[in-house]
């Protein structure tokens, strides 16, 4: 009888990280909605979810907020950025150079019926871009209530 030691770190032969790589992500998007221009790495996005809204924090430091555009085209919210790389001069004398400023775009569908999306609000502080998405007062979950026994 032969014993096979398992390789967690293994899966058919391909190594764990790539496979959680290639399948954790959006791979299936097939309308490409989210995007880099330049094949370069999108921002990293939270979002999290509490009684009354949907939170979403993209990591974007360096940027202003006048970099970025945010549309809602029926529930698919769209967060996009065109700021470029500043040109590098003469006068630039770099030993070093790793910020990297990219155009990128992300969307997000939002749950129909369930977002209040005359209410969403934006803004940029701190290198983070954060949305407050409110939901509707009769998507909100209820607190329990006690139900009196005739």
């Amino acid at each position: 009888m032969n014993l096979i030691k398992r390789n967690e770190s293994q899966m058919l032969g391909f190594p764990r990280m790539l496979f959680d790589d290639i399948f954790g992500r959006e791979l299936f998007n097939w309308e490409n909605t989210n995007f880099s221009s330049t094949r370069t790495t999108l921002p990293s996005v939270n979002i999290k979810e509490n009684v009354d809204s949907y939170e979403v924090e993209v990591a974007a430091p360096g940027m202003d907020k006048n970099d970025f555009n945010v549309t809602l085209d029926g529930n698919l919210l769209t967060i996009s950025s065109v700021k470029q790389q500043n040109e590098i001069t003469e006068e630039s004398n770099f030993t070093r150079r790793e910020f990297s400023y990219q155009s990128f775009q992300r969307s997000f569908e939002l749950p129909k019926d369930v977002v209040d999306d005359e209410h969403i609000t934006a803004r940029y502080e701190n290198g983070l871009l954060l949305l407050t998405v409110p939901k509707k007062e009769e998507a909100k979950q209820k607190p329990p209530r006690m139900i009196e026994i005739s």
